[in-house]
């Protein structure tokens, strides 16, 4: 059941049970064990617009997280038989392994199309009852995606070293998790960084006492603007050392120097949005996985730097990507590091790496 009442009655896979969540819609046509374990996805119900999922299994290898982050899982048709040469066991097996719950055998089409004209709303699936009243007053309840604050739920308890193995890297980063992708380190890893994972609530003072030589804010899921003491530790950062940040990292970036977010209508979720990189005038295909987006208008009151819109989207002309030159910040709103998608933006992660090299110099 939606928040505007319209009822989808389909076949339950993986575990049986309840859960509530914001409805949103992903529309790649491969990658859904990524999709499940991305902790930018935690407090949403995902729908795959795709027709046919679960047909390549899951493997041991293509995980964002030590987990399912999703609340829960909506497709048009599940298939229990899979084949792939890397696959372990079925995506069923996998849900019920973290007690996720899936419907199947529904309109996803339909319900794609009430998201993009209504707006995402939250959502409710039940295997437990069909009295619409009950689902109603319990969906009514559960608190909206604005004002939430996720981080808390999905970032690391204490901070780790990403690569013990490799300490031979000139560079060393700071990398603030906030509901960190494991692709995002591995690309940063290969980028050349000593990486170090600190909390999210991590203090200005706890990240220069590591001497880093760069700082990298994370994705990660619900409202920005209700993580108040991670926009208050970034401003008292900026400046100090480079800074790059990607999706809710990018957001944050910009709370800090005083500009403002909203909320999109339906978010942005694919491994298939354009966007055009403003100094080269190429267009990237890119990976996508967002609900919140900063406002153009506000960036006009930024504090500590001028700022240059680096990069817009071609769906909808929302930022994508913003530096600030004075001090040595910059930010983009889509994934380079795909997991799943394209490639087309994996240069920024060499771009952050000439930036520490420039201030080095």
């Amino acid at each position: 059941m939606l928040q505007d009442g319209l009822i989808f009655k389909g076949e339950n896979f993986g575990s049986d049970g309840e859960v509530m969540g914001e409805v949103v819609f992903n529309t790649s046509m491969t990658g859904y064990q990524e999709i499940l374990t991305d902790p930018s996805y935690c407090g949403q119900i995902v729908t795959m617009t795709y027709t046919q999922i679960g047909n390549y299994g899951i493997n041991n290898q293509d995980i964002e997280s030590k987990k399912i982050q999703v609340s829960g899982f909506i497709v048009r048709e599940y298939l229990d038989y899979y084949s792939n040469w890397r696959a372990k066991f079925s995506l069923q097996e996998y849900l019920k392994k973290y007690n996720i719950i899936g419907i199947s055998e529904i309109d996803t089409r339909m319900l794609t199309r009430r998201i993009r004209l209504s707006g995402a709303m939250k959502g409710i699936i039940s295997t437990e009852t069909s009295n619409i009243k009950k689902l109603k007053e319990k969906l009514d309840a559960y608190p909206d995606m604005t004002g939430s604050d996720l981080v808390k739920y999905v970032t690391c308890k204490k901070s780790y070293v990403y690569n013990k193995k490799k300490q031979n890297f000139k560079y060393t980063i700071v990398a603030i998790d906030f509901g960190i992708k494991l692709n995002i380190l591995r690309c940063l890893d290969n980028a050349g960084f000593n990486i170090i994972v600190v909390p999210a609530g991590t203090t200005p003072e706890e990240v220069m006492s590591l001497n880093p030589d760069g700082i990298f804010l994370s994705n990660g899921p619900g409202d920005p603007a209700a993580v108040c003491y991670a926009i208050e530790n970034i401003a008292g950062l900026l400046g100090k050392k480079p800074v790059f940040g990607i999706c809710l990292g990018h957001q944050l970036m910009g709370l800090a120097l005083g500009a403002k977010t909203y909320k999109l209508k339906f978010g942005h979720h694919g491994g298939n949005h354009p966007v055009k990189n403003l100094k080269t005038g190429e267009v990237e295909i890119t990976t996508q996985n967002h609900g919140f987006a900063i406002y153009r208008q506000s960036l006009k009151k930024i504090k500590k730097s001028s700022y240059k819109i680096t990069h817009m989207n071609l769906n909808d002309n929302t930022i994508e990507g913003i530096e600030y030159p004075e001090i040595k910040a910059f930010s983009i709103q889509h994934h380079p590091e795909a997991g799943p998608g394209p490639y087309d933006s994996r240069y920024i992660f060499k771009d952050f790496k000439e930036l520490i090299e420039k201030s080095d110099a």
